[in-house]
């Protein structure tokens, strides 16, 4: 770990886009685990004036900021998204920023008293991030339902979606690299009762029960 702390207990949350992580985290949250959003510190780390997007934006030029100098998301994803090499680039560029958020979060959590926290992380690996937890979770889905949830919950063509999950890892990866994986198969209530499962197996890990 790069994050040591006898204090709290780090648990990350990873799997492929559209196979569940929303639900496997509200299920963790309800079982007593503080949680961090990953891509909501992505978002803090590039917004107008920060480092982050002055990197980025000295990268891939100017032509990736809105007018009034904001991140122009819709116009990076359509740089980096099915171009590997651009999207590791950008990964590189911007994971040490991440990094850093991440590790002042865990700091102010474990002084309000958080000894279980999860972090929500869908480049867990991608960004190092898994070096700061004591276990890992992976969540998984077939491709065509992770497909199908993805243009549901985003609004994206059946051709965008299939760009998404194809610069990403497949399943056979997460299974490999995680301490548990749930698989997203059955009904919406069986799979928030797999990831139960699994938060109170780590919680009760944790406090010795």
């Amino acid at each position: 770990m790069l994050y040591i702390n006898d204090k709290i207990y780090i648990t990350g949350l990873t799997g492929m886009s559209g196979a569940g992580k929303t639900t496997a985290c509200r299920v963790f949250a309800e079982n007593g685990f503080a949680v961090i959003d990953c891509d909501n510190v992505a978002r803090r780390v590039v917004e107008k004036g920060r480092p982050a997007l002055r990197d980025i934006a000295g990268h891939f030029t100017e032509d990736i900021l809105t007018a009034d100098g904001e991140l122009d998301r819709g116009k990076l994803g359509g740089i980096v998204f099915g171009d590997r090499e651009k999207l590791d680039t950008l990964n590189d560029i911007i994971y040490p920023y991440i990094t850093y958020f991440i590790v002042d979060k865990m700091t102010q959590l474990e002084k309000n008293g958080s000894e279980l926290i999860l972090l929500d992380a869908p480049t867990l690996f991608e960004s190092g991030a898994d070096k700061l937890c004591d276990v890992i979770v992976s969540v998984t889905a077939d491709r065509a339902s992770c497909a199908e949830r993805i243009m549901s919950r985003d609004g994206l063509t059946a051709e965008q979606a299939e760009n998404r999950l194809s610069s990403q890892h497949d399943a056979g990866f997460y299974r490999e690299r995680s301490d548990y994986c749930a698989e997203n198969t059955g009904t919406a209530e069986e799979f928030s009762a797999k990831i139960a499962d699994i938060a109170r197996s780590i919680a009760s890990g944790r406090r010795g029960d």
